[in-house]
């Protein structure tokens, strides 16, 4: 697993925070405050944006509704008219013209020629006796003498005297239809009067209408079959895949969902005195392509609003976190010097206390040792002398080395400013280990240096160096085990500076913390931690001039480098002025 562990570098530039907006909860509060201004905003926009969508919706329904109910309207009053002035013409012959008088060839062919010229749209003419055989015929076609009892036509005619066929193709094997009469004979019997009308006609009245290619207009019969040819269905008498309405006088206007997945707008109206009805389908545009094309100009108002609301919002959510930013360091800086100076000031009183007590009692230990070596130099003949001035001595040594110790935490706590002086590296790290002795004896910690024979004297604030790097140890003991160790190393690097390195075998720092641990108030010491401890390291040492880097790995420990300057800033500063 070890090849597998990545190595965690983390730079901390010369600032007292990071860069604006770059920690995790600066990142979260510009995030939260763009989306939510940004929903406030733009929601309304959006809104009134789909009201606007969907009123076109209605409107396009509408209009589609209404453009197919008036062709429906305008084509029937022009069919119905067409069937009924050619049946009326139909009617005034059989009416004016005895059985005898229409019973000819020349008869019929004046008739045909009359109702050509006056109407238009008939083909041919033929007198049918009752028994179904067609006497006398006028027209292109051959049909004198066939026989017309069996067909369904006829069959209707002998119960309605007058008909009015929808299209089929008959003896001619051609499409048409037929307008037939019948009439009575003086002796009971009867004849019909049958004409066969162009196809023409129905074509014209349809080609005729002013349609897109989404619309389709044809006539249909009562059993669905098509009597003109329909741009989406097909040819003349083909089957055509919608339901036939009943009858009724009144349009229908409906929409419906056809089975190949297209919205259909569908206009039926029945012809009257006709097998007819008369269908205009519409196919809908995809509503959304609808809207887009007709409202170009509303839907780039709407880009260009969001666009704007947007960029203030971003601007204005930066410019308020900056802004917080700039007054979370502020505040912190304050709790900075408030932590700094109690802690300096808990020293100091401890400082104070332990001179008290201590220091006065040693004078008086180290006094009476003296007095006590004097007496056994000059009593003669003193048994044991040797060994009693070897016990003072150890006393007077000993008396000694708790008044270093004792100065050593008076010249801690002591806090001065400005001190640069020159800092011997070596001596002040073993120092600082120095306080943590009786930790390291109790835990049995092992610290390791590694001091560079060659490493130079430095300048800087020694009291300050000492704060730094009690805190880097202090953290590094809390990290490890019993039995843990702590290496101490230096080196001299690169641009005249030289590098600390405080290495334990702890477990570690996770990744997604690494980036969090020099922020205020940022502790993973749960109620035992203030979280300003390595903010307040941070903030010294970029006052010195130097950097610091932190590099861990989960299970092996962590490493802290500071690097510092062979010569202060501020000294070379006030050098130039």
């Amino acid at each position: 697993m070890a090849e597998h562990e990545e190595k965690i570098k983390f730079n901390i530039e010369n600032e007292i925070l990071p860069t604006p907006l770059v920690m995790p909860r600066y990142r979260k509060l510009k995030r939260l405050s763009i989306i939510i201004t940004s929903l406030v905003a733009l929601i309304p926009l959006f809104i009134v944006t789909l009201l606007n969508y969907y009123q076109d919706q209605e409107a396009y329904h509408a209009e589609t509704r209404y453009t197919i109910s008036r062709l429906l309207s305008n084509t029937q009053k022009t069919l119905e008219y067409a069937i009924k002035e050619r049946r009326s013409a139909l009617s005034l012959i059989i009416h004016e013209r005895t059985y005898e008088e229409l019973n000819s060839q020349e008869s019929l062919k004046t008739a045909l020629s009359n109702l050509k010229e006056s109407f238009g749209g008939f083909v041919d003419i033929g007198l049918i006796e009752s028994s179904g055989l067609q006497t006398h015929y006028l027209g292109p076609y051959d049909l004198r003498g066939k026989n017309y009892q069996e067909q369904d036509w006829f069959k209707e005619i002998l119960v309605r005297n007058v008909f009015v066929s929808d299209v089929f193709m008959g003896h001619r094997n051609i499409p048409h239809f037929v307008i037939a009469f019948k009439h009575e004979k003086p002796n009971g019997d009867f004849y019909v009067i049958r004409t066969t009308i162009d196809m023409d006609l129905l074509y014209r009245l349809i080609y005729d209408l002013d349609l897109d290619k989404n619309t389709d207009a044809f006539i249909i019969n009562r059993e669905g079959l098509l009597q003109t040819p329909s741009l989406f269905y097909g040819n003349i008498l083909d089957k055509v895949k919608i339901s036939v309405p009943e009858h009724f006088r009144q349009r229908e206007v409906i929409d419906e969902y056809h089975e190949d997945g297209m919205w259909l707008t569908t206009g039926y109206v029945y012809i009257e005195e006709s097998p007819f009805i008369l269908v205009v389908i519409k196919q809908r545009e995809n509503p959304f392509f609808h809207w887009f094309y007709r409202r170009t100009g509303l839907i780039w108002f709407l880009l260009l609003s969001a666009g704007l609301i947007l960029a203030v919002v971003i601007y204005g959510s930066t410019h308020t976190v900056k802004r917080l930013r700039e007054l979370d360091k502020r505040r912190v800086k304050i709790f900075h010097n408030m932590e700094y100076t109690n802690k300096m000031a808990t020293i100091g009183r401890m400082a104070a206390g332990v001179a008290h007590e201590i220091n006065n009692p040693l004078a008086i230990i180290n006094e009476k040792a003296g007095l006590l070596k004097d007496l056994v130099l000059h009593t003669e003949n003193c048994p044991n002398q040797d060994k009693f001035l070897k016990l003072a001595d150890s006393i007077t040594g000993s008396v000694e080395r708790c008044s270093k110790v004792t100065h050593r935490l008076l010249g801690f706590a002591k806090r001065m400013e400005d001190n640069i002086e020159m800092v011997d590296l070596k001596s002040l790290l073993e120092e600082v280990v120095g306080f943590q002795n009786t930790e390291i004896a109790h835990r049995n910690l092992k610290v390791n240096f590694a001091f560079d024979g060659n490493l130079p004297t430095i300048e800087s604030d020694r009291g300050q160096l000492q704060q730094v790097f009690l805190n880097i140890i202090n953290n590094a003991f809390a990290a490890v085990d019993d039995g843990g160790q702590i290496d101490i190393s230096t080196a001299p690097c690169a641009d005249r500076e030289v590098a600390v390195t405080i290495t334990d075998n702890g477990s570690g720092i996770p990744e997604e913390n690494l980036q969090n641990i020099f922020e205020p108030f940022y502790s993973t010491k749960g109620q035992f931690g203030t979280g300003l401890g390595l903010s307040i390291t941070r903030d010294i040492i970029d006052k010195l001039g130097g950097k610091i880097e932190v590099e861990s790995q989960i299970g092996k420990g962590t490493s802290f480098i500071v690097k510092l300057p062979c010569h202060s800033k501020r000294v070379a500063f006030q050098e130039k002025i």
